[in-house]
């Protein structure tokens, strides 16, 4: 009896074991590889696009992409458009190089900061 029990015990805590490597947390590859942010195609040049109201990708030149936070230096807004080659905020006006983030129009005194990036096979992630 006591053998079976340790059969059947073993046998389970195996599959249970198992089971366990194919599951992973959700995002878990995702974050070994970075926060997926765009596809290049979708970044015009000389603009950005907004991310998830939380990034900022721009696009200054073809083949270059820059990334900076969505949230304005002046109170916290989050900027709304891409235009015109400044990233705009639609609170008080600030606007905002779409090349380095330095400030182009107050009432902003401090750039965007800056996010690292990867650009790899079309894809734009968090680095």
């Amino acid at each position: 009896m006591e053998s079976r029990r340790k059969f059947v015990f073993r046998g389970l805590a195996g599959g249970f074991a198992a089971a366990l490597t194919l599951v992973r947390p959700a995002g878990a590859t995702e974050a070994a590889q970075g926060i997926f942010l765009a596809k290049t195609s979708s970044i015009p040049v000389g603009g950005g696009k907004i991310i998830k109201k939380k990034y900022v990708v721009t696009q200054p030149k073809k083949g270059v992409f820059r990334c900076f936070t969505a949230k304005c230096t002046h109170q916290g807004c989050t900027v709304a458009s891409v235009s015109g080659r400044t990233i705009n905020c639609p609170c008080h006006g600030s606007k905002f190089s779409i090349s380095d983030g330095r400030v182009v129009s107050g009432p902003a005194e401090r750039a965007l900061p800056k996010k690292k990036i990867s650009v790899k096979k079309g894809s734009i992630r968090l680095a």
